[in-house]
């Protein structure tokens, strides 16, 4: 028991503070440099140290440093116990929501198998859903909390959306349940490790491909990122962070590119195979045709972690794409998508699976 506890703690230690951390602040970075890219500008590239740049990557470290030691002000008629957890109830639901998630196939070490997740749950689809629900009262808190009205206003738009926006996300997923008749996720991403006719996949972006469509949509809405960011209004003095400053906001920031690691990990392992990579067994690569070859199994791990990594930082990628391309959508236009077009569409995939799976 005390063995089963401290790999636990291993776990945790190595995935968030070794691997999700850092990927997130990581982003901060990338998306200012994709921003440059894309409007033909340099970017960040000021801060230095010993006169080394590093193509801009210290900026990351002061901007840190210049959040942390900024004033901390709480406005003068807010909830202060309230305003203070506000931001830290959307970074934990972020946070806690990668305990579910397999980043590659079981290992075995000294004669234990150790699983690649921090807790292999047989709930685990619905932990995902439940605790990435979360993010709203963070919202909710934040808005109502500091006493502002538009603080207030940017908090109404944030549950409305995402409110509605959680309903088509849990039924995009329902096909994935159904074609894999399970839900927990080492049996989902170890469903979709399987082939028709031996060559073509059987991930869930093939299995499932207008469940992905509305599933993506949805999560980067529940994300809050552009063209979805009508609870912050960059460009308005509306936003349910209105009045945080200092500290607090860049943890409102640092969630925020959390929630674009979860939603990316999340893709990866519901709709294009997680750890797996297209024909490779535990034994090697092995071809529709029958042709084999053979590799070490510690070869194939390795594989098989960077084909998660792979794939996870390609999403990612593809968020901050989306953020400097597409127009925000207006408030109207945000709320009929999701009710009138996506949530039919998702009842529509989730009636047709069921009859394909029955009949």
């Amino acid at each position: 028991m005390l063995f089963e506890i401290l790999l636990a703690l291993v776990k945790v230690v190595v995935i968030l503070l070794g691997v999700i951390l850092p990927l997130a602040a990581l982003l901060t970075w990338a998306e200012r440099k994709q921003s440059a890219v894309m409007q033909d500008r340099i970017g960040a590239n000021r801060a230095d140290i010993l006169g080394l740049r590093v193509w801009g990557l210290f900026n990351i470290l002061a901007d840190g440093i210049k959040a942390f030691s900024k004033e901390d002000w709480v406005p003068p008629f807010a909830n202060r116990f309230l305003f203070n957890i506000a931001p830290f109830v959307g970074l934990f639901a972020a946070m806690v929501t990668f305990a579910v998630i397999p980043f590659g196939p079981p290992l075995t070490i000294g004669g234990r198998e150790i699983a690649l997740q921090v807790a292999d749950l047989n709930v685990g689809f619905l932990y995902i859903l439940a605790f990435g629900s979360m993010g709203v009262y963070s919202v909710v808190l934040a808005g109502w909390a500091s006493n502002n009205k538009f603080a207030q206003l940017g908090a109404m738009r944030g549950i409305s959306q995402m409110i509605s926006y959680e309903v088509v996300l849990g039924l995009s997923l329902v096909g994935i349940v159904l074609v894999t008749g399970s839900v927990r996720l080492p049996e989902i991403v170890a469903a979709q490790g399987q082939h028709w006719f031996g060559w073509i996949p059987k991930w869930g972006v093939f299995t499932q491909p207008l469940a992905f469509l509305l599933f993506l949509p949805a999560a980067i809405a529940e994300t809050k990122r552009v063209p979805f960011d009508i609870p912050e209004g960059e460009s308005e003095i509306i936003g349910y962070n209105l009045e945080y400053s200092g500290a607090k906001f860049a943890l409102f920031l640092l969630g925020e590119f959390m929630e674009i690691v979860v939603l990316a990990a999340l893709v990866t392992t519901l709709f294009f195979g997680g750890w797996q990579v297209p024909w490779l067994a535990d034994t090697g690569f092995v071809l529709g045709n029958g042709a084999t070859l053979d590799l070490a199994p510690a070869l194939v791990a390795v594989l098989r972690l960077g084909s998660f990594l792979l794939k996870l930082l390609f999403f990612c990628w593809l968020q901050l794409l989306i953020r400097w391309t597409l127009p925000r959508f207006r408030f109207d236009h945000l709320l009929r998508l999701g009710w009138k077009e996506m949530l039919p569409l998702a009842l529509l995939n989730v009636v047709v699976t069921a009859f394909v799976m029955l009949s």
